[in-house]
């Protein structure tokens, strides 16, 4: 398939796999890229400039495909480096960074002037033509299906992408409930040039996680995921688990006082213990709906090859066929 994100990226395929904490190593990014996608290494799971250095030469020793690096700009109580970690972008001939958070205008001149395309997640129409009037060379919409932080406004992605179409200029890919050549199809149809998988690519040999991460997400619904921190304005969606169930007690106990203080223990250092140790009950950990869509744990090439085919089938035989009926 051919798009505006396939040119723009440099890539066979318009699949990204979307930046994630502790599950967007090199291992994953380098599948991804390999099997036709745009694979994304997570910046702040590395946390220091030096990391991030070794991260990207192992990820160029897995892959000589196009790859990027996600960098998320949170609130937090010690910031990261972010200079120090946008140089190593730069010395490292990155040519791709997808953006999330607060706005990226502070880093854009430093990128562009390195040619280096810029990608941003955005939650809602205003966000995305935001992104594109400050000089972002593509968006990803997310919609409120997605694991993570779905924005304040919850607009699912069947009314958010055909909004985006009608708005934006510059090219965006779907994201949120994204998981198979339904999707991809869907995507296309409504206007995206591509679609960014998160929790999907959770589910894969590859990716560097504990095996029970991944049964977790072949046995969950899409009915197992919970809305955490809306009274905080810091919504995210996550998989349930006892640690999740704990925390919504809280909120519901302690309504307008709520403190992020007060639900440290479900959602400070939880990544390292359910990603690697598999700990899958301990508190919250981004995921989004599109669970209910996981049954297996294929390859990346598989699961990358398995859309495209279906997805030309999809749009050469079913579509054409109820055009001709």
């Amino acid at each position: 398939m051919k798009t505006r994100i396939t040119e723009l990226f440099e890539i066979e395929h318009p699949i990204i796999q979307g930046g994630m904490h502790f599950v967007g190593l090199a291992e994953l990014a380098s599948a991804v890229s390999n099997a036709g996608g745009l694979g994304i290494i997570t910046g702040l799971t590395q946390g220091t400039p030096e990391k991030l250095a070794i991260e990207i030469a192992r990820c160029r020793e897995m892959t000589d495909k196009p790859f990027g690096v996600n960098m998320t700009f949170l609130p937090a109580v010690r910031p990261p480096d972010y200079p120090g970690l946008f140089e190593v972008i730069v010395d490292s001939g990155i040519k791709v960074v997808e953006t999330a958070g607060n706005n990226p205008s502070q880093w854009l001149p430093m990128l562009k002037e390195a040619d280096i395309k810029v990608i941003h997640k955005c939650t809602s129409v205003r966000h995305a033509l935001k992104a594109q009037k400050i000089g972002c060379d593509a968006v990803s919409v997310d919609g409120f299906e997605c694991g993570g932080h779905p924005g304040e406004d919850d607009v699912p992605n069947f009314i958010l992408l055909p909004r985006a179409a009608e708005e934006l200029e510059i090219p965006f890919v779907s994201s949120g409930g994204m998981a198979d050549a339904r999707s991809l199809v869907a995507s296309l149809a409504m206007g995206a040039e591509g679609m960014n998988m998160g929790t999907r690519f959770i589910a894969t040999r590859e990716a560097p996680v504990h095996d029970n991460v991944k049964q977790a997400l072949v046995k969950a619904t899409e009915l197992d995921t919970r809305l955490i921190m809306r009274g905080l304005r810091n919504t995210e969606r996550v998989l349930t688990n006892v640690g999740v169930e704990r925390l919504i007690e809280k909120e519901k106990a302690l309504g307008a006082d709520l403190k992020f203080e007060d639900i440290l223990p479900e959602v400070a250092g939880i990544y390292p213990r359910v990603m690697q140790e598999g700990d899958v009950e301990a508190g919250a950990w981004s995921c989004g709906m599109v669970a209910g869509l996981i049954h297996d744990v294929p390859t990346v090439r598989e699961l990358i090859d398995r859309i495209i085919s279906e997805a030309e089938e999809i749009i050469n035989r079913r579509l054409v066929g109820i055009q001709s009926a």
